[in-house]
């Protein structure tokens, strides 16, 4: 019977204090949270929400993340709407693309029959106009949802990362924060300008000059058209890979100076403090691993919502140069080679396109997963 008592009695101590440690850690992540303004970025983050987190709130994605208890289904099942919307639409440019050609296709028969040269040219510029103004009125839409992609994207990432550099400065990562914040804010400025005042207008022009090309047999200028819009992406994968680089290794060292600092600062607050001193440094390890657990959820949310708001224009750009690829793989058995070539140029353009709003996207959420590591690396020199 007393052995009963005696478990019982360690049980109680044993959850007892793992119900006050749980409760305190709660208390500290909520006071944290009002200290650190946490809901004014949750109404922030809330202005990007799409039909990807229509269903999903971004206060209730944050706690789950805190607790671990992270779900993304919902997620998942508001992308196949989506899927099938965007299927949907890349058909009817497809099928306006083909009825245009088939109507040329006869028209041209009737023109051979009659050797009449002059109505087969008319027919052709008449076709290739009308072609023309599908393709550009596609490629216009679609430029300007990738342009709103990347600024939105731009603006959460200005508006996350100094929260984040905030907690990582709550959890010890001071030498961190003061190597890597700059770098940060200074590629991310970069990205915005070279992608708004070079890369977009590179592509413009690469598109036009390949529309120009194809409008008759003298004008040859698609090497010019492919050069400019594959530097594109070599300009893009130059400053991901700088990023990431410069990233890493800064990363690195501080997080290893952080660590190194903050155990000798705790040891010296251990030993030097009578009585209180071992209290008052595992108070401190609370706090830093509390701000730890903010700064790593608010870390996936921001993921979360980078992804949300880069996936429908992925997804369409996707979609999109399978279905030019599809159109001119179905028109080269009836329609003029200068036509299918220029489809196929298109669909290259937007393979481009996909390829630099990738990388971006890519880059930027790599910048949010080493910060996140950066400061986590420092605690586990503690």
């Amino acid at each position: 019977m007393k052995k009963l008592i005696t478990i019982f009695a360690i049980l109680i101590c044993i959850f007892g204090t793992s119900i006050s440690i749980a409760d305190a850690e709660d208390e500290v992540i909520n006071s944290q949270m009002d200290s650190f303004n946490i809901s004014n970025f949750i109404d922030e983050a809330n202005k990007y929400s799409n039909d990807i987190l229509k269903d999903i709130d971004i206060q209730e994605l944050l706690n789950n993340a805190i607790k671990g208890e992270l779900d993304t289904n919902q997620l998942l099942k508001n992308i196949f709407p989506l899927l099938g919307t965007e299927i949907k639409e890349a058909l009817k440019v497809m099928g306006s693309i083909l009825i245009i050609v088939l109507i040329h296709s006869v028209l041209k028969s009737i023109s051979d029959n009659l050797n009449n040269k002059s109505v087969a040219q008319i027919t052709y510029y008449v076709q290739y106009i009308l072609i023309a103004t599908v393709i550009m009125t596609n490629f216009s839409s679609i430029i300007t949802l990738t342009k709103e992609a990347v600024g939105n994207m731009i603006s959460f990432i200005q508006l996350l990362f100094p929260l984040l550099m905030t907690l990582m400065l709550a959890s010890g990562s001071v030498v961190s924060v003061n190597l890597v914040q700059p770098i940060i804010l200074f590629i991310i400025n970069l990205i915005s300008n070279i992608f708004q005042s070079i890369i977009i207008p590179i592509i413009l022009v690469g598109t036009a000059l390949a529309i120009v090309s194809k409008i008759s047999d003298r004008i040859q200028i698609d090497k010019l058209s492919k050069f400019l819009k594959s530097s594109s992406v070599w300009v893009i994968g130059i400053l991901l890979t700088i990023f990431v680089g410069v990233l890493s290794i800064e990363g690195t060292l501080g997080s290893s100076v952080d660590g190194i600092t903050a155990k000798t600062a705790k040891a010296a607050v251990s030993s030097f403090i009578p009585v209180v001193g071992k209290v008052l440094g595992d108070a401190v390890d609370t706090v830093i691993g509390c701000s730890a657990i903010l700064k790593n959820a608010i870390g996936i949310v921001g993921v979360i919502v980078v992804i949300a708001i880069c996936i429908t224009p992925i997804l369409k750009l996707a979609i999109i140069t399978i279905i030019y690829h599809l159109t001119a793989a179905l028109c080269e058995p009836i329609a003029d080679s200068k036509i299918v070539s220029l489809i196929t140029q298109m669909a290259d353009t937007f393979k481009i396109l996909l390829a630099i709003l990738c990388s971006i996207s890519v880059m930027l959420i790599i910048g949010i997963t080493l910060v996140i590591n950066i400061s986590n690396t420092g605690l586990m020199y503690r």
